[in-house]
């Protein structure tokens, strides 16, 4: 398929130059002395950068259908939109309709165009009327327990995926979207995924010096996601029991994982991503003080052993009137890095390199990362490779549920082990109509009074 050279070329140059200027200290970096060469954390070729050009190479037109048509999905369709060319919305599904409802509003007010009727579907079916309605692709933004059905279904049909994050919420789930993803790279799918800093410029330049081994071996770090109350839904008379639930998912462990998987995912990916690591075993403890809807907790806080015998901090909180903080530190034998900053800075504490935004914003005029993943995507579908991201968000994924669990019994929860487990929040049957609750309850770990 043709390329865009010149648009590629012109990426390549402003990259250069953008490496060069977000540099800081470049005499030690550049030394010749021995004590200062780098070691590559892994070899150049073994790991993935994304190109991060301001728009998609053009090509041939494609369809795409959306699944959840959400708050989530509503923007994981305009960021597709502003991401690429030639690209149309041609089918939408979803279990609630005034969810579809406005959707087909917004988009006919932000961008004029409207989905036909006989392409707009409601129920749990919905997704595989969406992915049999003809799409090269689909945007996947339902409740994350559905994540692995909808994407097994789409790569049967030789379909593109975009997986919104998390891809599952139990060990099954994990299993099923492993698998999937050897199907999806077999048929030469591209699968992204919502996991965006894997787009976002700061990151991707500092996971380059990372792996070219600017902090040495990497030794321990922390990640959190120290947050407000997200949002809940008051109970309507005229919701049944899974209506209930499904509108208010954010706040129910088998529809969402809890926040440590559905939301402080991202910060436990970006270490994995950045170390090449997985967890070994998980100890926790977590609590709930102030949630209002729902069976799960309002904070965790885990000791992630990795492979290697290194130790990460995981901290994560949903709870107004508290201390603010998301991000993730890394240290290493040479030196560490903070994304709050996003600098590098050796042992004495000088700083080595950092990203530099003024470069950043004169080379390119996106920065958004939720615009630059779906560039890739389909950067990825018009060149016809495969792409995989499916796999590393997984095993993510994966890590927080064992910390969820760890925090859940008190137990010190091995990864492996529970990766073989047939834990599997998805219920058998799913219909809207009465469910019996009595089974949604708060988990309380350890025993006695």
């Amino acid at each position: 398929m043709a390329e865009n050279k010149i648009n590629r070329r012109e990426f390549l140059s402003k990259s250069a130059a953008l490496g060069v200027a977000g540099v800081v200290g470049t005499s030690m970096l550049l030394s010749c002395d021995s004590k200062n060469k780098q070691t590559p954390l892994r070899p150049e070729g073994s790991y993935y950068v994304p190109e991060l050009a301001d728009a998609a190479d053009e090509g041939r037109e494609l369809k795409v259908g959306i699944i959840g048509c959400g708050g989530r999905g509503t923007g994981a369709v305009l960021n597709l939109l502003d991401a690429a060319k030639g690209v149309t919305i041609t089918a939408a599904g979803d279990v609630i309709e005034e969810h579809m409802k406005n959707f087909r509003a917004k988009m006919k007010e932000a961008r004029g165009f409207e989905i036909p009727d006989d392409h707009c579907f409601i129920g749990f079916d919905a997704y595989k009327k969406v992915i049999d309605s003809g799409v090269d692709a689909v945007i996947c933004t339902t409740a994350p327990v559905f994540r692995p059905t909808h994407f097994a279904y789409a790569v049967e049909k030789g379909v593109h995926c975009f997986l919104e994050k998390p891809v599952a919420v139990d060990p099954v789930g994990c299993r099923k979207i492993l698998a999937t993803a050897k199907q999806a790279e077999a048929k030469g799918l591209s699968v992204v995924t919502g996991t965006q800093r894997h787009h976002q410029r700061p990151y991707v330049e500092a996971f380059q010096k990372i792996q070219e081994g600017m902090i040495g071996e990497i030794t321990g770090g922390n990640v959190y996601w120290n947050g407000g109350m997200l949002w809940y839904k008051d109970r309507k008379p005229e919701w049944n029991d899974m209506e209930y639930m499904i509108r208010d998912w954010v706040n129910w462990k088998w529809l969402s994982g809890d926040h440590i998987v559905e939301q402080h995912v991202h910060n436990i990916d970006v270490f994995m991503w950045m170390s090449g690591l997985k967890p070994v075993r998980a100890t926790g403890v977590g609590a709930r003080h102030r949630r209002i809807t729902g069976d799960q907790f309002d904070c965790f806080n885990i000791d992630f052993e990795f492979e290697n015998g290194i130790h990460v901090g995981s901290m994560c909180r949903q709870i107004d009137g508290c201390s603010s903080n998301v991000s993730e530190f890394i240290q290493g034998t040479k030196g560490s890095w903070n994304s709050i900053d996003h600098e590098i800075k050796d042992l004495q504490g000088n700083v080595i390199w950092k990203f530099d935004s003024a470069a950043a914003e004169a080379n390119f005029k996106v920065q958004d990362p939720y615009i630059l993943e779906h560039v890739d995507w389909i950067n990825h579908i018009r060149r016809c490779e495969a792409h995989d991201e499916a796999t590393g968000t997984a095993y993510s994924t994966m890590a927080g549920v064992v910390g969820r669990q760890a925090a859940y019994t008190g137990l010190t929860v091995d990864f492996e082990e529970m990766m073989a487990s047939d834990m599997n929040y998805l219920p058998e049957n799913c219909e809207m109509g009465p469910v019996d609750m009595s089974g949604y309850t708060v988990a309380v770990p350890g025993t006695g009074k």
